[in-house]
């Protein structure tokens, strides 16, 4: 069993044993990820990442937030998945626009993005995504030796390595995809 160093309170334990604790498209994904993930139980009301990082003491620069962004190209809407570290600011009009190959992208309007992904808002998770959705996971989100993340609800998190997530299908590491808050 994996050791995480960055869960803070929280009681974690391997995700097989949880299905339960994710969303249905995550719990598809999931046995077609490699290596460690770790999964845990939360306060629903505390799913927000500043809120989470201070309730169960994990540290805010081990968290990492999934952006589901849109653009449109000739009348067809692109969209994308951002990786970035929630103490970032992913560059949604400078790299991620050029990368969708769009005049302008934008965040995706919520109910598009839950509708879209089979997850609830604020627990939205590159794990179970749509196939033909671009994974830009941030070179910083790459590197890092652990992440909390979401689960594709709001009552519980994922603990997994940055190095997972830049191995998901569709996933692309991008130098400069988010900048300092």
């Amino acid at each position: 069993m994996t050791t995480w160093t960055i869960a803070g309170t929280l009681n974690v334990a391997p995700v097989a044993q949880h299905p339960e604790l994710v969303a249905e498209p995550v719990a598809k994904a999931l046995s077609e990820v490699p290596g460690p993930v770790g999964v845990a139980r939360i306060d629903p009301e505390l799913a927000d990442t500043a809120e989470f990082c201070a309730a169960y003491s994990s540290p805010l620069s081990a968290s990492a937030n999934c952006v589901v962004v849109a653009g449109k190209r000739s009348g067809e809407v692109r969209y994308a998945a951002a990786m970035i570290l929630a103490t970032t600011r992913a560059d949604v009009n400078g790299v991620i626009r050029r990368r969708l190959d769009v005049r302008k992208a934008s965040f995706a309007p919520m109910a598009e993005a839950v509708e879209l992904t089979g997850m609830e808002y604020g627990g939205i998770t590159p794990i179970g995504l749509p196939a033909d959705w671009p994974i830009l996971v941030d070179k910083a989100v790459a590197d890092s030796p652990e992440l909390v993340i979401g689960s594709g609800i709001r009552g519980s998190k994922l603990l997994v390595t940055g190095s997972l997530l830049a191995s998901l299908p569709g996933a692309e590491v991008v130098e400069g995809l988010a900048n300092p808050v």
